[in-house]
């Protein structure tokens, strides 16, 4: 027992200090903290550590991805859902695919099936490994957007197709088959997270208390996974969509207090859980190498394999990636060539004579009857199309941008440990861990560890001058939305002889009206994305904080 304490000690004080000492010495902290792994693997003490995989795949995975879901901006999301889609579901088709043809060459005796589970090991992106490049200020926010949606997803994606390769190997492949299977473990997923996330919702609103309230987010993201895995669909998807939800409604729903405990709590757990993952990483290094010898097979032409598969990874990730900038590109335009249009539309529904003569053109063009609802929510779509339109023109993607989304898909522990769930019988099992560890050890020492000078040395000039007057021409429009919804709450209605008790509590009632009138603005800007994501946090963070220092003077007594 006490070595165990001494252990987890030591592994939280190695947690912080690569955290603060990283950074200073211009290295990323994982990639110190795979080192201090590899290091303490070769220690008396480890010699008969084991970390099962199950831990990282259903323990420590789905409350990371589900804290990452909570804090992703939902329009970012919504905007980039194609390019998602695609890098989490599509390439990690085609990039098992095209690994299980290597690993079948590369490896004797392995057979297709085995090199595409293989591959399906080592195509996804690793949430956590990709932290690495948020670090770096000068990252377009897009490209920032489409590597965070495909880590959250394509782990997913991954998983399914291992389990299916598996099947493979022991039964007849069937196209439509693993087509089935995937469409129902992600229909299964989404309704089961949607569900819990709406029911965590319910129940943590009506919970007064912050440290109650984020001891029972923390279980959220178990009680989406668990009742999905038993319905054999994605615990991970269910995870995921369960933190969307959250994160979309939470700051109508949730008190600032509950907001800002769960934030800071949530912010402690994943540097714990993300710091235990790289360091369980290297841990293992020295208990893979030694099956592999004991199991007769060289370790050298594993590291080639394994140095020849992460070429591959990044050949096929910019074949895939580089049309797909075309194809986005070619949207845009497109979608530019109706601007005046929408504009035109928008102008025209600014007005009362206006709405009524596009309520009767659509009437007369459409079979059924459209309400005034069906209006707003036309106006709705307008408004976050013209603002999409804005957004993609001020965050245009390149071959600068496409080249860091490349370089930036990085392999990390999650690799490992889906590679130690292949079966006892696997075809020189020893041989494919040890590959899948070296594709991640390479991916984070050679990627992780040059994505900052690549960023640098990418980074478009920026012109100080026009950024300094977008940004004020930001805060104008920002605080004209704030005086609007201030000014549409009555000023409170005081009698005369009102005590000084009665005025503070009823300027108290009257402020935290604003305040909230004000939540609402920024909120329907946000899903409207009409604002920057880092603004609009901004904002609320400063209205979060008023509302909570008035609370804590007394101010919201009524």
């Amino acid at each position: 027992m006490t070595e165990l304490l001494v252990v987890t000690v030591t592994a939280l004080l190695a947690i912080a200090a690569a955290t603060v000492v990283a950074p200073r010495l211009g290295v990323a902290a994982p990639l110190m903290l795979v080192a201090v792994g590899v290091g303490a693997s070769f220690l008396p003490v480890f010699a008969s550590a084991r970390v099962e995989p199950e831990w990282i795949l259903e323990g420590v995975l789905p409350p990371l991805l589900y804290s990452a879901a909570v804090s992703m901006p939902a329009t970012s999301f919504r905007r980039e859902f194609g390019a998602i889609s695609g890098l989490s579901v599509v390439l990690v088709v085609l990039s098992s695919l095209v690994l299980g043809l290597f690993f079948m060459v590369a490896i004797p005796d392995l057979g297709f099936a085995w090199g595409a589970a293989l591959g399906a090991v080592v195509s996804p992106t690793d949430a956590v490994a990709t932290s690495i490049l948020k670090q770096q200020p000068s990252v377009s926010r897009r490209v920032v957007a489409m590597l965070d949606g495909e880590s959250l997803l394509n782990d997913a994606s991954a998983l399914v197709l291992l389990r299916t390769a598996i099947v493979a190997t022991a039964a007849s492949f069937s196209f439509w088959g693993v087509v089935g299977r995937f469409s129902y473990s992600v229909v299964v997923a989404v309704v089961v997270g949607f569900a819990v996330g709406r029911l965590n919702l319910l129940v943590r609103r009506r919970v007064t208390d912050p440290a109650v309230n984020t001891v029972i987010s923390f279980t959220v993201p178990f009680l989406a996974a668990v009742p999905a895995e038993l319905l054999e669909a994605s615990g991970l998807v269910a995870a995921v969509v369960a933190g969307l939800v959250t994160g979309i409604r939470a700051p109508r729903e949730l008190s600032p207090q509950n907001r800002l405990s769960d934030t800071q709590n949530w912010r402690m757990a994943e540097l714990v859980l993300e710091g235990a993952v790289f360091l369980t990483m290297g841990l293992q290094i020295k208990a893979i190498v030694t099956s592999v010898e004991d199991d007769h097979a060289g370790v050298g032409p594993a590291v080639l394999v394994a140095a020849g598969a992460l070429v591959l990874t990044v050949l096929v990730r910019a074949a895939y990636v580089a049309p797909l900038l075309g194809v986005l590109a070619r949207r845009s335009q497109r979608s530019e060539r109706l601007q005046e249009r929408l504009e035109e539309m928008q102008s025209t529904m600014q007005t009362t004579a206006g709405k009524q003569k596009t309520l009767e053109e659509l009437n007369a063009r459409r079979g059924h009857r459209v309400t005034e609802r069906d209006l707003e929510r036309f106006a709705v779509r307008i408004t976050r199309g013209l603002a999409d339109l804005d957004y993609f023109r001020r965050q245009p993607l390149g071959w600068r941008e496409g080249t860091v989304v490349v370089w930036a898909g990085m392999r990390g522990a999650v690799t490992v440990a889906a590679a130690q769930t292949l079966p006892e019988d696997t075809p020189q099992r020893s041989v494919l861990v040890l590959v899948a560890f070296v594709v991640a050890a390479l991916s984070l020492a050679v990627q992780g560890g040059t994505i900052g000078p690549l960023v640098g040395l990418l980074r478009t000039p920026a012109d100080p001058a026009a950024a300094a007057e977008e940004a004020d021409a930001e805060r104008t429009r920002l605080f004209a939305l704030l005086r609007s919804a201030s000014e549409a709450i009555p000023e409170p209605d005081v009698p005369a002889g009102a005590s000084r008790q009665e005025r503070f509590v009823a300027a108290g009632v009257h402020r935290r009206r604003v305040i909230a009138a004000q939540r609402a603005a920024l909120l329907d800007a946000r899903d409207d994305g009409t604002f920057d994501a880092d603004v609009l946090a901004s904002a609320l963070a400063t209205l979060d904080a008023d509302e909570i220092a008035m609370s804590m003077r007394g101010e919201l007594a009524s």
